[in-house]
C-alpha cells in the first residue's frame, strides 16, 4: 500500500485519481482550496484518509498546506495535478502580484517541492500543449504586450516539464515523471473532448504505485503509459536551471540539492 497526495483532488481528473487510488487499496490524502470544496471532496472520495486545504493561488497557503501535507505523511508519492486553464485576453493577477497561471500552475508545485519532505514518486501534469510552449526568462509571466491566455498556459505546461526533468536530475533517488493526461471531458476540457475520466487518471495512477519496469524510471514524459519525447526545451538543464533560479527568486525558497 502506497501513501499518495493529489493536488486538486475536488473535481476533474484529480477527484478520479485520488478514487482510483483508493479504490486500489492505497491510502490517499486529498487536496482542496478551501473548506467548503474539501467537504466536497471527502464526500466525493469517502475512503480517503485526510484532506489538506490550501489556495496555490496564495504563497502563504501554499507553504501552510507543505507543511499541513507533510503532517499527514510521509508520502510515497505526490501528483501534482492542480492547475488552471488559460483563454483570451484577460490577465488576472493573485494578491501575491503574480500572474494566476502562472502561480499556480509553476509556482505552487515548485514552493510545494521544495518545501514537503521528499517523496519517493512525483507525477506533474502537464498537457499537450507544451508541445507550443517557450521558457522566455525575461518574459515568464506574460508581463509584455497583448496577453495571450493559451500561449500563457502552454507556457506553464511546458515548464512543468521542465520542473519534473530538473527534479529527475537533481534528486537521482526520487522517480520524477511528467503526465500529458490527454484532451480529457473535464470543467477545463470541456464536453467536446474526447477522453473520459478514467483515461485522464489511468497513467499517474501507475506511475505512482506500480512496480512494473515500465514505471520504474525517472526523467520521462508519459501519454497513455507510453514514454513521448516532449518539448526539447524541457531537457536542456540551462533551461531546468534558470526556472528552478526564477522560482526560487519569486518564492524565496532554494530547492534543496
Amino acid at each position: 500500500m502506497a501513501t499518495v497526495l493529489v493536488t486538486g483532488s475536488t473535481d476533474g481528473i484529480g477527484r478520479r485519481t485520488a478514487s482510483d487510488l483508493a479504490a486500489l487499496g492505497h491510502r490517499v490524502v486529498l487536496h482542496a482550496r478551501s473548506e467548503e470544496r474539501a467537504a466536497h471532496a471527502v464526500g466525493a472520495v469517502p475512503d480517503a484518509a485526510a484532506v489538506v486545504i490550501g489556495d496555490l493561488a496564495s504563497m502563504a497557503e501554499t507553504r501552510e498546506l507543505a507543511a499541513a501535507a507533510d503532517a499527514s505523511g510521509p508520502f510515497d508519492a505526490v501528483v501534482h495535478n492542480a492547475g488552471v486553464g488559460g483563454r483570451g485576453e484577460e490577465r488576472t493577477r493573485t494578491a501575491d502580484g503574480l500572474d494566476l497561471i502562472f502561480q499556480v500552475n509553476v509556482v505552487a508545485p515548485y514552493l510545494l517541492t521544495a518545501l514537503m519532505a521528499r517523496p519517493s514518486r512525483l507525477v506533474y501534469l502537464t498537457s499537450g500543449l507544451e508541445a507550443e510552449g517557450r521558457v522566455d526568462f525575461a518574459d515568464l509571466q506574460h508581463e509584455r504586450g497583448r496577453f495571450d491566455g493559451l500561449q500563457a498556459y502552454s507556457d506553464s505546461k511546458l515548464c512543468d516539464v521542465v520542473l519534473a526533468f530538473a527534479i529527475a536530475r537533481l534528486w537521482p533517488r526520487v522517480r520524477s515523471n511528467a503526465v500529458d493526461p490527454g484532451w480529457i471531458r473535464t470543467r477545463m476540457g470541456g464536453p467536446a473532448a474526447p477522453g473520459g475520466l478514467a483515461e485522464g487518471a489511468d497513467t499517474q495512477v501507475w506511475l505512482a504505485t506500480s512496480d512494473e519496469a515500465a514505471a520504474d524510471v525517472t526523467g520521462r514524459y508519459f501519454k497513455g503509459r507510453r514514454e513521448r519525447r516532449a518539448n526539447d526545451t524541457a531537457y536542456e538543464s540551462d533551461v531546468q536551471e534558470g526556472l528552478l533560479a526564477a522560482c526560487a527568486g519569486l518564492t524565496g525558497v532554494v530547492l534543496p540539492r
